[in-house]
């Protein structure tokens, strides 16, 4: 691909939610790897659902044993790209087979420590094809089938030692290779069927890491040795053994470690539950307590209710047998202080009524203007009086001016 067009990338990118760093990672990737082409395609998930996804197939050129091979690929980019890593698969042609291992399985799906532990800000395409090219040229995730397969000699784990020319397969849709790298198809053939994982939410969402993962130089284990053959083209029983010990070992160790992760992750939501649960059993204590102090405090105030209610009956009582109430007898003061303010204060609210009296007659024409100045004067003086008097005995008792 000579010409790459950004735009029309772009244009591909419209409904990612990151379509400015994605589309700059692709023209990066394309113009490293030309044997890459994008197109945007169908991908159905594991629920069924389907989405326009973008995806980037070709060729990368992978080095085995001081030869160069260009192992078929397909990367299928999310449209949360980059916060979730791609999907990537090793798409063989019908005359390659796949070499299941800890990173390849049998569908051909791609498992790094690269992809498990990705980085939003850290991570991208272009590392991430060299980790692929890393792995595969000391893990081929490809071999050339035989030109005649006998079942009983079948080894699907093995790279064949002759009768092919290439290893894991030479220069298949590479430059100048000659050869033409078939369509890639879309659907079930990525999705569903392929037993992929559901869409992820999160990049941790991926395949868990194995702890048959390699940790030798650069992330990978320098002392594994890629089976090798006798001088003959002849398999023999000790490769078909060894074959399926590997096999089995590998498909152990993912079991075991997705029933680890599993229990794992149940002891930690019974953990969090028990913290939960403890939390809710001290607040619902502090509710009970607090319901219990409210409850008596309750009792106490009805008590004394219901107390000043018979008071109150029996106070209604007596008054009910008493004919004539005299009001001076009525009012009972408990001090001679109080009783001196009482008396001061119906005297002064009479002599109030009187002044207002005085003042009706006055504008009836009862009286004359100079008896109503006379007795104004001397109401107003013993009001007066009055008043001091009651404010000096609210000083005395202790109350409010």
């Amino acid at each position: 691909m000579s010409n790459i067009n950004e735009g029309a990338i772009l244009r591909l990118l419209g409904k990612y939610k990151s379509s400015n760093v994605t589309c700059k990672q692709v023209v990066a990737t394309i113009k490293q790897y030309r044997a890459l082409e994008y197109s945007l395609e169908k991908y159905v998930f594991n629920d069924g659902s389907v989405k326009d996804l973008l995806n980037l197939k070709g060729t990368i050129p992978v080095t085995y044993k001081g030869n160069v091979y260009h192992i078929p690929i397909c990367m299928w980019i999310m449209d949360t790209y980059p916060k979730n890593a791609p999907i990537c698969y090793v798409k063989p042609t019908s005359d390659m087979q796949i070499k299941a291992s800890m990173y390849v399985d049998h569908n051909g799906k791609i498992y790094l420590p690269y992809l498990h532990d990705w980085n939003p800000n850290d991570s991208d395409l272009l590392q991430l094809i060299q980790v692929m090219i890393m792995t595969f040229g000391e893990f081929p995730p490809v071999y050339s089938k035989p030109k005649q397969e006998i079942p009983q000699q079948y080894n699907p784990s093995m790279p064949q030692p002759g009768g092919g020319s290439y290893l894991p397969y030479p220069n298949i849709g590479g430059a100048g290779a000659g050869g033409v790298f078939p369509p890639y198809p879309t659907g079930n053939a990525y999705g569903a069927a392929a037993g992929n994982t559901p869409y992820p939410q999160n990049p941790t969402q991926f395949p868990p890491y194995m702890p048959g993962y390699p940790t030798g130089a650069a992330g990978y284990n320098t002392n594994y040795t890629p089976p090798t053959s006798s001088a003959s083209n002849t398999i023999t029983e000790e490769h078909i053994k060894a074959s399926l010990i590997s096999a089995v070992e590998d498909k152990l160790r993912r079991r075991i470690q997705e029933k680890v992760n599993q229990c794992q992750a149940e002891i930690e939501t019974l953990k969090r539950t028990k913290v939960e649960l403890s939390e809710g059993r001290t607040k619902i204590n502090d509710i009970l307590k607090k319901l219990e102090r409210d409850e008596n405090e309750l009792k106490k105030n009805i008590s004394v209710l219901k107390d000043k209610d018979a008071e109150l009956e029996k106070s209604l009582e007596s008054l009910e047998k008493v004919d004539n109430i005299d009001v001076d007898e009525a009012v009972v003061t408990t001090a001679p202080l109080y009783k001196q303010l009482l008396n001061a204060y119906a005297e002064e609210a009479a002599l109030e009524d009187a002044i207002y009296y005085m003042g009706e007659a006055l504008r009836s024409g009862v009286i004359d203007l100079e008896v109503f100045l006379k007795n104004i004067r001397q109401l107003s003086r013993k009001q007066f009086m009055l008043r001091a008097l009651m404010q000096k005995c609210r000083q005395k008792a202790g109350l409010s001016c």
